[in-house]
């Protein structure tokens, strides 16, 4: 009887440690990171703004920006838009009206639709090209637009190209490289980044 009691005790504690195992296998697979958002999205060719100028109908408009980056407002002529967020070139606009309109102008710019954030996914994917979207997507998500890898792409030598253009009007690339392996195992950096419109994503 003793015996019983002794083998019915084992086996309680072989389940407890199982169990233990077990949770803490699971534990260890949740994994948090921080990424930090971009401050605002950058306008760009081919969205589409709502400007208001408090009380005056007549500089208020929707207008398209321009394949140059340019607006076209009443009185102070083209404005530049692309690269600013939309409070930035409310700011521009209200800065440039101050030479024309007396007091200080409220001026507020609303996105009514946004067509020029895009990345480009090329390589050694399944559908490589250029692709729209909405929002900002992270690298992840581009590489399943991209329609996957195809059987001959190195996953661990991944690179994003980002261009940007410096004080100097000078274009200046930045190649960063990316190891998939990391990038699933939620490890290294950057990490699953968020793109910026423009990014390329090269899968040699």
């Amino acid at each position: 009887m003793q015996l019983q009691h002794v083998i019915h005790f084992i086996g309680r504690l072989c389940t407890i440690a199982f169990m233990s195992v077990a949770m803490a296998g699971c534990a260890a697979t949740i994994q948090e990171r921080e990424y930090e958002a971009p401050g605002g999205f950058l306008l760009g060719p081919e969205d589409l703004l709502e400007i208001t100028v408090w009380k005056n109908a007549d500089l208020s408009r929707i207008t398209p920006i321009r394949p140059d980056g340019l607006i076209s407002m009443p009185i102070i002529g083209d404005v530049q838009a692309s690269g600013l967020t939309a409070d930035g070139l409310a700011h521009r606009i209200s800065e440039r009206l101050k030479q024309f309109v007396a007091g200080n102008p409220a001026v507020s710019v609303s996105v009514k639709e946004l067509n020029s954030y895009s990345v480009y996914v090329l390589g050694e994917v399944t559908k490589p090209g250029k692709y729209q979207a909405k929002s900002y997507i992270t690298l992840l998500q581009a590489i399943s637009m991209g329609g996957g890898f195809t059987e001959y792409a190195k996953k661990n030598k991944l690179q994003v190209v980002r261009n940007r253009l410096n004080g100097d009007n000078k274009i200046h690339e930045t190649r960063i490289p990316i190891r998939y392996d990391d990038l699933l195992a939620g490890q290294g950096e950057p990490g699953n980044m968020i793109l910026l419109s423009g990014d390329t994503v090269i899968v040699p």
